[in-house]
């Protein structure tokens, strides 16, 4: 009889235990303001009917990579790249790299690179008498990523 494979709690990887960076016009910026970080890709399907079929079939016909970020309001950098494109049209793209890695684990880490980042909004100034911290949420779209480290299947001890 096989033995059953059990996850171990201490093999989730915990939601603090990260890196982020930036690398834009080829300078690498340390995002140690992210609070979250989420990149998502989601397929686009054309809807297929058939002779002989009453269901309607699903073709995958491409994707869109959409994200977001909530960060502390605590740098200037995004809104001076918002504003580079108000006053010139210059428009900038970026990677983000972000690293999952959390020593209690046995799964090591993940590395994936978010490629050509391009953001769809900024706050310009904010103001919150009712807040102990002051953030902001961005959204953005990218178009590829690339995994440079994986995650091993966590051990069985």
């Amino acid at each position: 009889m096989a033995e059953q494979k059990l996850l171990h709690a201490r093999d989730t990887i915990s939601g603090q235990e990260g890196r982020a960076y930036a690398t834009i016009n080829n300078n690498k910026e340390e995002m140690f303001y992210v609070k979250k970080l989420e990149a998502k890709v989601e397929k686009e399907k054309a809807e297929i009917k058939a002779l002989g079929r009453r269901g309607t079939q699903s073709k995958a016909k491409g994707w869109k990579g959409t994200g977001s970020m909530t960060i502390y309001y605590i740098t200037t950098l995004f809104r001076e790249m918002m504003n580079e494109y108000m006053v010139s049209g210059k428009d900038t793209y970026f990677d983000i790299t972000v690293t999952n890695e959390d020593p209690s684990s046995s799964v090591g880490m993940q590395t994936v690179i978010i490629k050509n980042v391009n953001l769809d909004s900024v706050i310009m100034a904010s103001l919150d008498t009712g807040s102990d911290t002051l953030e902001e949420e961005i959204s953005f779209t990218f178009d590829g990523i690339e995994i440079k480290d994986r995650f091993k299947a966590p051990s069985m001890n």
